[in-house]
């Protein structure tokens, strides 16, 4: 198999390389758009940000300059026009990234749902590939808009970099070689604090250079529940507890501490995901096996005494990864991560604060609610609100108190949204 180093070096030798077009520069995009720069066979071709300033940034930033090297396009046909000059393109208008002639692969870093959502649906009905750094969107809708892919020849996948895409190469590569695969998981990089808003957590948010949402949903648990959701849509396992059991340890620990409480451990049942607080920011697989030739190299090998082992991976670099997601997809049209089980897991969505009728919601790293990880037939079978579905708009029709789930009967959502129609979609389709 030739290295995707090769494979990037011949596109920038034949003059053909890939052309992205990257939705979100925050932090996540503008450590992206460095990435691409530095790489060869790659450019980061269109940039767009609701802040025109942030777009700019990434590029300035990256050693580029307004006026000779990038410019603003407000239009499709702006931005083919750049694109075919050899300059780059900023713009507020996200259809770019997914709608220009030159793009061969759209790549979402906003974090938002609906917008993820909007810009994978362009992506596919233009034929381009889609990246999704946007675990937020692919929990909720990713499988119909696998199936979506699939049917128009283009590739739907989630990043490289970030903990699923990690994780899923462990257990590709563990599946592959035969062992039996216990346990799927991630380090958490701090205590949960459910009571968290973006007001609590600006000056740490500044500090950082992140938004407030963000470093909330990181706190109060959200993030971590949505990464857990989409290994389980990629893998099939499940949590084995609503909300994982979010232990600690380090690594050394983590054989015995996730094996089954008969055996001395913390689990009820094998074949699920779980988040560990001290190992961040790893990611991590359980195997064991039987055959005694393998359990005694891998003792030789200073693995362990079995028959629990741990393949650890001690860093992910998230957006800075990405870009090798989009060289995969483009050149050997496979993905890094999707939801190829189908809905195994839902992050449904818990009050924050006791909820009142009439409350409007705010979505993800807000002051309204957060997420929680559990199977989608528990979901189903208690009609639990999935959390990709709520903004600003989603209003409350009855009570509900603090750190309990909300349903569908509990909100007015917002049907407008292309997220929601989606999601109905799927609903009726694969579920």
């Amino acid at each position: 198999m030739i290295g995707m180093n090769y494979k990037l070096e011949a596109l920038e030798k034949k003059g053909s390389p890939i052309y992205a077009g990257i939705v979100g520069a925050g932090q996540m995009g503008r450590g992206m758009v460095g990435q691409m720069m530095l790489m060869k066979g790659m450019r980061p071709a269109v940039v767009v940000d609701v802040n025109l300033d942030n777009a700019k940034d990434a590029y300035n930033h990256a050693g580029l300059r307004e006026g000779k090297d990038y410019h603003v396009a407000k239009t499709i046909e702006e931005g083919d026009a750049l694109l075919a000059a050899g300059k780059f393109a900023v713009t507020t208008n996200n259809e770019l990234a997914s709608k220009c002639a030159r793009i061969d692969c759209a790549v979402d870093a906003t974090g938002v749902p609906e917008v993820g959502a909007k810009v994978a649906i362009d992506a596919i009905n233009n034929g381009k590939h889609i990246v999704m750094l946007n675990v937020e969107t692919d929990v909720c809708i990713g499988h119909i808009l696998y199936k979506l892919a699939n049917n128009a020849g283009v590739v739907y996948t989630g990043s490289a970099g970030d903990e699923p895409g990690a994780v899923i190469e462990m257990f590709d590569f563990a599946r592959a070689l035969g062992f039996d695969v216990r346990v799927v998981g991630k380090g958490k990089n701090n205590a949960v604090d459910y009571d968290c808003n973006p007001d609590t957590v600006t000056a740490e948010a500044a500090k950082k250079g992140a938004s407030a949402k963000m470093i909330c949903a990181f706190k109060d648990g959200t993030k971590t529940m949505v990464e857990m959701t989409a290994m389980a849509n990629a893998t099939g396992f499940l949590p084995d507890i609503p909300g994982a059991h979010g232990a600690s340890g380090g690594v050394k620990d983590l054989p015995a501490l996730l094996s089954l409480k008969s055996e001395g451990g913390i689990l009820d049942n094998y074949g699920v995901i779980e988040y560990i607080n001290g190992v961040a920011p790893g990611v991590f697989v359980i195997i064991s096996t039987t055959q005694p030739d393998i359990l005694h190299e891998l003792n030789y090998l200073s693995m362990g005494a079995g028959p629990n082992f741990v393949l650890y991976r001690p860093y992910h670099l998230t957006s800075l990864e990405t870009p090798l997601s989009v060289a995969k997809a483009v050149i050997d049209h496979e993905p890094t991560i999707v939801p190829r089980m189908g809905l195994v897991a839902e992050t449904g969505a818990i009050a924050k604060i006791d909820l009142k009728a009439g409350d409007t919601l705010d979505g993800i790293g807000g002051f309204t609610i957060r997420g929680s990880f559990i199977s989608a037939k528990e979901a189903k079978a208690k009609n639990i609100l999935p959390m990709g579905l709520v903004n600003k708009k989603t209003k409350m029709l009855r009570g509900v108190k603090k750190g309990e789930p909300l349903t569908y009967a509990d909100v007015e959502l917002d049907e407008s949204t292309l997220i929601v129609q989606l999601r109905k979609l799927q609903d009726a389709l694969f579920v």
